[in-house]
């Protein structure tokens, strides 16, 4: 697997034979994830509890056949509803895409399960990212799945006491919520998250990773927001080629933003957790962010004051 000296490491890891584990599962609350790209299709999670299509809540959670998850946007089982479900493909590709399959790219985690909770389309609101968050908390809770994460590449909006909640709520069931540090300003001008919060990135929850975004030449990408204090660790966010659908199919595209940064963080997880069963979020978490690499750029922009580095694992 290629390898990059700003990169994740992933490469690294994966050539040292430091193999994901097909038992973890994360949540992608986001946009969609479409569920037949070749690259990631083996990777979508389908529900051992629920019969497809069959008109009936069999594991009793509310949802009525969510076999890969739910879209909380349109309120439907269809977690994939074509182009406009790029984003949520793109970070779904960096999470666990398929390894030495002859196609595309690798994930971080490439034998992950990925659980789509779709909530926005263009637009979201708090009260359906709330109810996203809740249900994959309850599905780890109620089914005892091992959940260690869910990747949130998308903010915006004031402080939502509703939506900390939820997210402490996924922290009891000890599941981490990892978060876009955001993408600056509306001219995308980089903001000091430690003077004007974005959420839900500086919430306070423990259980919380901010995510900053780098360039492929260890530089802070000058969209990326920052902060000595609300922002954990930075990763690749400039150029991240991955997975999304097209008009004719499954396709790839590069996309930059703090968005494409924080899915290297949740395939770390993943990643932390096969090669360490049992290990709770809070480990999980010390984990990534004490092996975080020193990096210039970042010195005092964020906790770490480095970026990702899973090849230590």
């Amino acid at each position: 697997m290629k390898t990059n000296q700003f990169g994740s490491q992933a490469g690294e890891s994966y050539n040292a034979g430091r193999k994901c584990n097909g038992t973890v599962l994360v949540g992608i609350i986001d946009e969609g994830v479409m569920n037949t790209h070749p690259d990631t299709q083996a990777n979508v999670w389908v529900n051992p509890f629920e019969i497809p299509n069959n008109g009936i809540d069999d594991d009793g959670n509310g949802y009525i056949d969510d076999v890969n998850g739910w879209d909380f946007k349109n309120n439907d089982k269809t977690t994939f509803d074509g182009t406009t479900d790029d984003h949520g493909t793109h970070v779904s590709g960096t999470i666990g895409a398929v390894a030495n399959n002859g196609v595309g790219i690798a994930g971080i985690c490439d034998n992950v399960k990925m659980i789509s909770a779709k909530f926005l389309e263009g637009s979201g609101t708090t009260e359906a990212a709330i109810l996203a968050v809740d249900y994959i908390t309850d599905l780890k809770t109620r089914h005892n799945l091992n959940i260690v994460a869910t990747n949130n590449s998308w903010g915006g909006g004031g402080f939502s006491q509703a939506l900390k909640d939820a997210i402490d709520r996924a922290g009891a069931a000890d599941i981490l919520f990892i978060a876009a540090a955001g993408n600056g300003n509306i001219i995308g001008k980089a903001i000091n998250t430690d003077k004007k919060p974005n959420y839900p990135s500086s919430y306070t929850s423990s259980n919380i990773i901010a995510v900053a975004a780098l360039a492929s030449s260890g530089k802070k990408a000058g969209f990326s927001n920052f902060g000595a204090t609300s922002v954990d660790i930075a990763a690749p966010g400039v150029g991240i080629w991955s997975t999304v659908p097209t008009a004719t199919g499954a396709g790839y595209a590069s996309y930059d933003g703090t968005s494409m940064a924080t899915p290297h963080v949740t395939g770390a997880a993943a990643l932390y957790a096969s090669l360490h069963p049992g290990s709770t979020a809070a480990q999980i978490k010390a984990a990534i962010l004490n092996s975080a690499v020193p990096t210039a750029s970042m010195a005092g922009k964020c906790v770490t004051g480095g970026r990702l580095n899973v090849s230590g694992f």
